[in-house]
């Protein structure tokens, strides 16, 4: 690869390749539901298998990638909760995305425990598959397998075409480039470890542009993109994820502007009360799995951003939006208090009815939560094969 196309591109130290090395080795649990035995994977492994099923099915693997937290674990050893690999692939025949879902499938009977019967492909996804996303629309060609975990740790199998935003903020912008280490996994025995003098050399991109602002902006947890507009959502989601996490504004002076156009991007790509609600629910489901504190705090933050820098709905749209965020707040406190209760008094079946909020003088009773009905055709639909399809 060419690395004369300016600074998005850097080479891992010896360090960063060891973690790189313990990420690709570490087992991790793919949870099947109801019956379902748990899968023992390890990343390498499920890179080669796909990657075998996917050339078998004539579907070329032109490099490979490992993105998001774990990723930025390589780079800065800090923890993370995703596990993101993407496969670059030519999705230019339709039939190709049937491709990608049958080699992904068919690759996890390899994966399972010896003396488990074969299982059919509709029993491997209604059993491992978290979701299904394929989105071929406005000049994008990709889709997305994310398989379950239990603790939240999915493993996301990404299969790109084209993607013109690959990166929401600077710090989750890194792509390390995982071919060279690949072939020295196929080339080494495995009792041939690794050494400060012998390792391969692996190349890290920054799609964010410039890789040393964007590490930095990594090692100070600051916030900063381009182009928001071009983000779908806006970003809204990931800044307040970023936010309840500590990160914080890269330009204070520009951080308003910022937090208009998310919102208004927002606003702009699910326009109706259904859809706002039901893209809220996905993302904590994937992002705060058992936190109902840390689901709180992001909803309150959540709030605060859209009650302030929210310039594009009319007054009533606003309060409609405002009143389901922090209706699901409470509820997310309320199932906070009551799994504490429930530790300190365990042998007490009386229900509490009311709940203490630590930033407010008074007592709040839980307020009543109703799942809206919608009428409408919200922004994801499935088809018949399963794919969740993005229009």
């Amino acid at each position: 690869m060419e690395l004369t196309s300016g600074q998005q591109f850097d080479v891992l130290t010896y360090e960063q390749v060891q973690r790189l090395d313990c990420v690709m080795n570490d087992v991790v649990p793919i949870n099947g539901r109801g019956n379902f035995p748990t899968l023992e994977i390890k990343l390498k492994d499920v890179v080669a298998v796909v990657r075998s099923q996917l050339e078998s099915y004539g579907v070329l693997v032109r490099g490979l990638r490992l993105n998001g937290g774990a990723g930025n674990h390589v780079l800065q050893n800090s923890s993370f909760n995703d596990l993101d690999l993407i496969f670059c692939v030519d999705l230019s025949n339709s039939r190709n995305f049937e491709k990608v879902r049958s080699a992904v499938l068919e690759s996890l009977l390899d994966f399972l425990p010896k003396g488990v019967k074969k299982i059919s492909s509709c029993s491997l996804k209604e059993a491992y598959v978290h979701k299904m996303v394929k989105v071929t629309s406005d000049g994008d060609r990709w889709s997305l397998i994310s398989l379950s975990n239990s603790k939240g740790r999915n493993v996301e199998l990404k299969f790109v075409d084209v993607m013109r935003r690959q990166f929401e903020f600077s710090v989750d912008s890194f792509q390390i480039i995982l071919d060279s280490l690949l072939q020295f996994y196929e080339c080494h025995p495995p009792h041939m470890g690794m050494s400060e003098n012998f390792y391969p050399t692996v190349i890290c991109e920054s799609v964010y542009g410039d890789f040393k602002e964007a590490l930095y902006h990594l090692s100070k947890k600051l916030i900063a993109t381009r182009n928001p507009e071009e983000i779908r959502g806006g970003g809204l989601l990931k800044y307040c994820n970023l936010l309840v996490r500590k990160y914080r504004p890269a330009r204070v002076d520009e951080i308003r502007n910022l937090e208009r156009y998310m919102c208004s991007r927002f606003f702009i790509d699910f326009p109706d009360l259904c859809q706002q609600q039901k893209k809220l629910e996905s993302y904590l489901a994937n992002h705060f799995v058992g936190d109902d504190q840390m689901k709180y705090d992001y909803l309150r933050t959540l709030s605060s951003v859209v009650d302030k820098s929210t310039v594009c709905l009319m007054s009533h749209e606003r309060r409609q939006t405002l009143h389901m965020i922090q209706e699901m707040a409470y509820q997310c406190f309320y199932q906070d208090h009551q799994k504490f209760m429930a530790k300190q008094h365990p042998c007490d079946n009386a229900s509490h009815h009311h709940i203490f909020f630590s930033n407010s003088p008074m007592y709040f009773s839980p307020p009543s939560y109703q799942p809206l009905n919608c009428n409408h055709n919200c922004y994801n639909t499935y088809c018949h094969c399963g794919w969740m399809t993005c229009a």
